[in-house]
């Protein structure tokens, strides 16, 4: 487990946060992973925190593009949001929401990569980003899957200083991005039938459990669990046909 209430260092996934009918959503997870759900004031924001134990784990807030599928946002710390946002666009992406203020929360933008995948930029301010992480329920990772593997390396290293351990074998694409000698997300080549996009993976004491239950609350399984040497995953979606990832370590 991982505790944190100071600023995420740059670069690493900081955030994440739901953008889908949050009705339910606030039934279908906290069923799932037992978060506790409360609204941020203003209402008018339209924002809700997801807590495990009074920490913060993820936001929940109501979808703004209601033409677009339901979908979860990482947030990708900066210490300064807008200088992060010129290099996006330097490096080939795009700004889709200029950096702005958050009531005093912190100053945040959303961004496209050359890829395709939407992620956000988050300049902490009160808040901080998550407050436990690596516990069950709580994010546990954060991976780019990406139509063009190497671009896309190159996009994140220029924007971010990462550097990369290949971890690759025959067709399949994986690479794990680090920061000095810390490991701090994952950029893979994607599914021929899946978008380009960053997929939040929560941490779960049983993964076969776990897709029972999702099951159960009206979610899909997308890839049924499997073992690897970092843990038992599974790629899933919830009701709303949101996809994001369990595994159990």
């Amino acid at each position: 487990m991982v505790t944190r209430d100071t600023a995420w260092p740059a670069g690493t996934p900081a955030w994440a946060d739901l953008g889908a009918d949050v009705d339910k959503a606030k039934e279908f997870y906290s069923g799932l992973f037992g978060w506790e759900v409360e609204q941020l004031e203003p209402a008018e924001m339209g924002y809700w925190s997801a807590k495990l134990g009074g920490r913060k784990v993820v936001g929940l807030g109501v979808q703004q593009d209601t033409s677009q599928p339901p979908s979860w946002t990482t947030y990708l710390a900066t210490d300064d949001v807008d200088a992060t946002a010129a290099k996006v666009r330097t490096a080939g992406g795009q700004v889709l929401v200029e950096p702005s203020d958050v009531l005093g929360q912190g100053r945040m933008a959303i961004a496209l990569d050359p890829a395709g995948a939407v992620f956000g930029l988050w300049q902490s301010g009160e808040h901080t980003g998550a407050q436990i992480a690596n516990e069950p329920g709580a994010v546990a990772w954060s991976e780019h899957m990406s139509h063009d593997f190497e671009g896309s390396k190159k996009f994140y290293a220029e924007v971010f200083g990462f550097a990369y351990d290949d971890l690759s074998s025959g067709d399949f694409q994986y690479s794990a991005a680090s920061l000095g000698d810390q490991a701090v997300a994952g950029i893979g080549g994607a599914f021929a039938e899946a978008p380009s996009s960053w997929v939040t993976y929560f941490s779960v004491a049983d993964t076969d459990a776990a897709v029972a239950r999702i099951s159960e609350l009206g979610g899909h399984v997308i890839l049924p669990p499997s073992d690897s040497p970092y843990g038992r995953s599974a790629l899933v979606s919830d009701d709303q046909g949101t996809v994001f990832a369990v595994i159990a370590n």
